[in-house]
């Protein structure tokens, strides 16, 4: 039978009018040849072809194509990244991942998923690649922008507004699956994770956000208990596929996702990203002398074509116009989200700032007046333009004298305050590109040239990276304390000028031991987007009230935190990191997990547990005890006292963000996620029925949070 190219909408229309999606699938199946079946399960571009484009005009110079079949009527996806914008041209660039977990705001993040599944689709998009949820293990991660922070619920509540968020327009993919929290030894390290560590720790973020009806999963680049994840059974059909219920499409992490197509197939992985590569030379051979049956191909085209029929309705619809991307409504989006975001950590009652009384000012750094918008690697986002934080302070004080230096110290005598931003930028931490080590895998793995020429171009662009369009190093971070041309100006400043306030702009934490004494003020601002410096500027005059809360625990000193190695072969995750290590070890934290500062006060007055037939929720009354409205994050902390097994100090299962104006009280009801309390053993999960002692805090270990003990059934993942 000749299918033509009406035949998919036709198995759509089918879908649509109530026949059975697997049916539907499978007949279309039935249809296509061996070689267009396996073309389905690669990329859409040659490989070679792909590597020079991308060396050469850039990663996200356009979109990447996959499980089309033009000649049938199978459109396939168009791929584009993330998770701060869309990553292709110009388009609205938000504060990155990390800053919207701090802002505690599910609803905020759904709207984000909203504009960028917009955007995508403008700029010819149809799965978005920009949903990661790989927990933050430890602040040095370079990629810890790109999630939302060290805490299985906060990360898992906030992918999932992502991507429903973008499913409203396009179909997402949540990545990278799974334990994949460093960054330069990614393609080489194997991580070994026992049963509870992996199931309550490193795994029910993905499972919120595979519940919440996330289209694709990306697999990680590293290898859990000795299998690459592109490859692993365990990961990929016993977990995701079997006990999740995952139905639709996995795929594998650009370029040496996998390293054995046999072995891909036969775990799980559907689609090998972005070129044709390993597949394309393997599994032609594989299915000629039987190692893959044409039944295992079958099902993975299935399960390909069910997503894609699935989510067809989203593809179809009118496309918005260029005119939303990075236009008034988006524009104002990210300017929230940044507002949301920014964290004070300190204040010794020099913020606000009044515009009236404050006429001169220094602004210091070498990071003071830059665009400094996060990692330049695949997630890295172009505007049309960035607020800076010295044009936000220029904006914020009109009548006041701005005094901008990179690094002369002096500017500071005499100004009525010292404003220095320091931190790190996408050359200290960001996604890593080594191309000299990729060298040796890609004369294992990759496929013949061309030709000879096309060899050559390749070889020229690898040896001359600097005028070719490569990457920045990023790479995890050596340190968690500031470079020592950063601590030194922010003493060099506070002994000409008592009055500093600093500004630390990064994707993870800093350790301030050194030169926190001299700060009057200390802010967190992260990579603010494109409208970043616009915030801030508010936040120093008090037009907005500081609302961000740390979405991880900073450490006194790095010393206190969990081993962690830049460049291994091997490392072992167990089930205690960041607030819950230093808790259970008893070591010094400087800022807890959820700690953030404002300019007025909240408490919480009263709590009580409703216990009723779908879940358990909490009813927390919190007030704003202060004089100036402001928004405070209410966060419902759980333990089991009476166990006597190993677990953290305390678990997050619940939260909401409340806007109060002056002396108000509000009483707010929060659904609990007490399945986090919930024990893997032996494949299975396990209830303690004990009593769970819950409490309403404004951050982890809030000596001043409301307590009570709840006797509650059986809450399972």
């Amino acid at each position: 039978m000749q299918v033509s190219t009406s035949d998919f909408a036709r198995a759509v229309e089918l879908w649509r009018h109530g026949e059975s999606l697997d049916a539907v699938a499978r007949g279309l199946c039935a249809t296509l040849t061996t070689d267009e079946k396996l073309s389905m399960l690669e990329g859409g571009t040659e490989f070679w072809e792909g590597r020079i484009r991308a060396l050469s005009q850039g990663q996200s110079s356009r979109t990447f194509p996959a499980a089309q079949l033009p000649d049938r009527g199978i459109d396939g996806f168009e791929f584009l990244d993330g998770p701060r914008g869309v990553g292709m041209g110009l388009a609205t660039c938000f504060p990155v991942s990390m800053a919207r977990g701090a802002s505690f705001d599910p609803a905020l993040e759904h709207a984000i998923g909203d504009a960028i599944g917009q955007e995508l689709r403008v700029k010819g998009g149809t799965l978005f690649g920009g949903v990661c949820v790989n927990l933050l293990r430890h602040p040095a991660w370079g990629r810890a922008q790109e999630t939302y922070g060290e805490d299985p619920h906060l990360v898992g509540e906030m992918g999932a507004a992502l991507a429903t968020g973008v499913q409203r327009h396009a179909m997402a993919c949540v990545k990278h699956f799974a334990l994949n929290s460093m960054e330069t030894a990614r393609h080489r390290v194997d991580v070994t994770c026992d049963e509870r560590a992996l199931h309550e720790v490193y795994l029910p973020h993905f499972h919120r956000v595979v519940k919440a009806g996330v289209s694709v999963v990306m697999a990680a680049y590293n290898s859990v208990n000795g299998e690459w994840c592109g490859q692993s059974r365990a990961l990929l059909n016993d977990i995701l596929k079997d006990e999740w219920g995952f139905d639709g499409v996995v795929i594998t992490d650009f370029i040496f996702g996998i390293r054995d197509p046999v072995a891909s197939v036969k775990a799980g992985l559907d689609i090998e990203m972005p070129y044709r590569m390993i597949r394309w030379q393997g599994l032609p051979g594989a299915i000629a002398d039987g190692r893959v049956a044409v039944e295992e191909v079958d099902a993975i085209v299935c399960r390909i074509l069910r997503t894609l029929i699935r989510f067809d309705q989203l593809r179809q619809a009118p496309i918005p116009p260029a005119s939303i991307v990075a236009g008034p409504d988006h524009v104002a989006l990210a300017l929230q989200a940044a507002r949301s975001s920014i964290v004070l950590l300190e204040n010794r009652g020099i913020l606000p700032l009044s515009p009236r009384t404050t006429q001169r000012i220094a602004v210091l750094g070498r990071l003071a007046d830059v665009a400094n918008l996060g990692d330049g690697g695949s997630s890295a986002v172009r505007p049309p333009y960035a607020i800076t934080p010295a044009a936000g302070i220029r904006r914020a004080f009109p009548e006041a004298t701005v005094m901008v230096s990179a690094t002369d110290a002096s500017v500071a005598s005499g100004a009525d305050v010292a404003i220095v931003v320091v931190g790190t930028t996408m050359h200290d931490e960001g996604e890593f590109l080594d191309l000299d080590a990729q060298l040796p895998l890609l004369d294992q793995f990759a496929p013949p040239f061309a030709d000879e020429d096309q060899k050559k171009r390749f070889r020229y662009l690898v040896e001359n990276q600097d005028t070719a369009l490569a990457e920045p190093p990023g790479g995890d971070r050596a340190s968690l304390k500031l470079c020592e041309a950063d601590s030194a100006l922010i003493s060099a400043v506070a002994a000409v000028n008592p009055r500093v306030i600093v500004v630390l702009t990064g994707g993870s934490a800093f350790v301030t031991d050194g030169w926190r004494d001299v700060a009057s003020a200390i802010l967190h601002i992260w990579y603010p987007g494109m409208e970043g410096g616009t915030a801030l500027g508010e936040i120093l005059t008090g037009a907005t009230n500081p609302s961000g809360h740390l979405p991880f625990a900073v450490p006194e000193a790095e010393e206190d935190m969990p081993e962690f190695e830049l460049m291994t072969d091997s490392a072992r995750y167990g089930l205690l990191h960041g607030q819950w290590w230093l808790e259970a070890l008893d070591r010094p934290v400087r800022y807890p997990f959820g700690h953030g500062l404002g300019y007025s006060a909240f408490r919480a007055e009263a709590l009580t547990i409703d216990t009723h037939d779908t879940g358990t929720d909490a009813l927390v009354t919190w007030r704003n005890v202060g004089s100036t409205a402001g928004s405070d994050v209410i966060q419902v902390y759980a333990s089991v006292p009476g166990s006597t097994l190993q677990r953290p100090p305390r678990r997050l299962v619940g939260f909401a963000r409340v806007h109060l104006t002056a002396g108000q009280a509000e009483t707010v009801r929060i659904p609990l996620a007490l399945c986090q309390l919930a024990v893997r053993d032996n494949g299975q999960w396990i209830w303690e029925d004990l009593p769970v002692s819950i409490e309403a805090a404004a951050w982890a270990g809030d000596p001043n949070a409301l307590r009570c003990s709840a006797d509650v059934g059986p809450a399972l993942p």
